[in-house]
């Protein structure tokens, strides 16, 4: 998998997508579009999860990912972010989807 590629993983019958920006962390313009790729895929896909990868390094790059995810019209796109409490260099971006609409709660 190559960075910034988002993997599918389906899990009784659950879309998780994974965005691992180790390779891409040092181009700003490519972190906003693989950033905005997966959420846009997860919208797309009905995903209940991704996981986000930013690696630990000094925290700049996942400062940057909580940036990008706490802005207003990328926030109303998913239903809350946890962060990993056995590895601080991960993210996981939750999705509730409604049965009948397919739309968000």
């Amino acid at each position: 998998m190559t960075a910034g590629s988002a993997q599918q993983e389906f899990r009784l019958g659950r879309v998780k997508l994974k965005l691992d920006l180790h390779d891409i962390f040092n181009r700003g313009h490519d972190i906003e579009r693989a950033l905005r790729g997966i959420i846009d895929e997860a919208v797309a896909k009905r995903a209940t999860l991704v996981e986000i990868i930013p690696g630990k390094g000094s925290g700049a790059l996942k400062k940057r990912v909580l940036r990008f995810l706490d802005q207003k019209e990328i926030k109303a796109l998913y239903h809350r972010v946890e962060k990993d409490s056995d590895n601080w260099g991960r993210l996981f971006v939750h999705f509730r989807w409604t049965e009948s609409s397919g739309r968000r709660r």
